[in-house]
């Protein structure tokens, strides 16, 4: 009975909870779809449903100890949200989202369960758009860096440049580094797929890490490589190719190049590990 009861109760302070944070979840969501910077929103939660089922054998073996500590960590996310609305940051409001599912767990089922399902839970936190303040600030370094990876190659491959900031100048024309290519929608989605791929091929935590970590020189190196390949483009075919189609496919293009980079770092992770295991 009291099992039947706590089931009910779990299922209605639920329900209040989706009610409260429906505008806000529909909001997250017309934002994936607008918004290709963070279009890889749509496949975290899939994914973090998909280990819970993995898991599900596991889970349900384990022992529910409701904690009441739930409830403040539910009101801690309920501040949260009203803060974020009142201050009009986003990021806040949704971020509270997640507090409130990990307040849920904790009252309904304790935490020994929510440490069980504490990397599904925290993988939630790649599906939330960065503010946009830490957006920026990131978007900037990264222009930056790829000009100055770009300028110094392409001068390698014959092609005489002039770098201004995120500008650089070609003899044919001048190449800016827009956001758009600074290579923040690559990192995000790669650090995104870096995660999904450690959990899918690998058990050791360290190397999980590792790939993680990895994702960010990866993006940095493949854009750059982008950027040097439309300059040669640029400089010995045609300036209009800088430009449409030849521009949108070397984008998916560089983006599995930087898929292939990150399955070639596993594999000389795996292979130095062999190495040493020899050894001993």
């Amino acid at each position: 009975m009291s099992a039947h009861l706590a089931r009910w109760q779990m299922v209605v302070l639920g329900s209040l909870l989706g009610w409260v944070y429906f505008s806000v979840l529909v909001q997250l969501v017309r934002q994936w779809e607008h918004d290709p910077n963070f279009s890889h929103g749509f496949f975290v939660p899939a994914f973090s449903l998909f280990v819970l089922w993995q898991n599900r054998a596991k889970l349900a073996a384990l022992p529910h100890r409701p904690s009441w500590w739930g409830l403040p960590v539910i009101a801690i996310a309920l501040g949260a949200l009203v803060m974020g609305d009142l201050g009009a940051e986003l990021f806040l409001s949704r971020f509270s989202f997640l507090l409130a599912l990990a307040g849920l767990v904790v009252l309904f089922f304790g935490w020994t369960y929510f440490r069980a399902v504490l990397f599904p839970w925290a993988f939630l936190v790649l599906m939330i758009p960065l503010p946009a303040i830490v957006f920026n600030q990131i978007t900037f370094p990264l222009q930056i860096l790829a000009s100055k990876i770009s300028a110094t190659v392409l001068p390698l491959c014959g092609v005489p440049v002039l770098r201004e900031g995120n500008v650089i100048n070609l003899p044919a024309m001048a190449l800016e580094v827009a956001e758009a290519c600074s290579g923040i929608r690559s990192l995000v989605s790669l650090l995104t797929l870096a995660v999904i791929y450690g959990y899918l091929m690998e058990t050791r935590v360290w190397v999980r890490v590792v790939l993680a970590i990895a994702s960010l020189p990866i993006v940095v190196l493949a854009n750059s490589l982008r950027i040097v390949g439309t300059g040669l483009l640029v400089q010995y075919w045609n300036p209009d190719k800088a430009e449409g189609f030849f521009h949108l496919f070397s984008g998916w293009l560089i983006f599995v190049a930087a898929l292939a980079m990150l399955y070639l770092v596993h594999k000389l992770l795996t292979l130095e590990f062999r190495k040493d295991k020899a050894r001993v």
